[in-house]
């Protein structure tokens, strides 16, 4: 048999005048019952003041948001190293810094960064992970020049 033996032909049927009339009667009655359209909730005074907020939020409020939330996100791969105790977290909190200079360009890296297992630490080290940086690796320069001159005092 041929596929064209097995295909059903058939014609349109014409579209009947009365459900048109009736459609379009419909469509109008719809149109009349509607109620109409406000461009707001508010009016007047209370617009305005809504109006004052909505520029607040927008001018001030947002712009501080997103400023926060971008130097919360480019901290991120410094608080990852220091969790993991990466080796080289000073070169990845330069990294973090420049990133903030540059737009947030180099964040990536700093996050992949963050990320890897310095391997070739471990071979000169012997260890890939760091001390943890606690109160006892800040810089005391008063109390280490007092020291130094009480050392060489006779």
């Amino acid at each position: 048999m041929h596929k064209n033996s097995l295909r059903c032909h058939t014609t349109p049927r014409p579209r009947s005048p009365w459900k048109d009339a009736a459609t379009s009667i419909a469509t109008m009655i719809a149109l009349t019952m509607a109620p109409s359209a406000h461009a707001s909730l508010f009016s007047g005074e209370t617009l305005d003041a809504v109006a004052d907020g909505a520029a607040w939020v927008v001018l001030f409020i947002a712009p501080l948001a997103a400023i926060g939330i971008f130097l919360i996100i480019h901290i991120l791969p410094e608080k990852i190293a220091e969790k993991k105790q990466h080796p080289q977290l000073d070169a990845i909190k330069t990294l973090c810094l420049l990133s903030l200079v540059f737009g947030g360009m180099l964040w990536p890296l700093a996050w992949l960064w963050a990320y890897t297992k310095p391997v070739a630490h471990k071979l000169a080290y012997g260890t890939d992970k760091a001390p943890p940086h606690g109160a006892d690796d800040a810089l005391h320069p008063l109390e280490d020049a007092k020291s130094t001159d009480a050392a060489r005092e006779p």
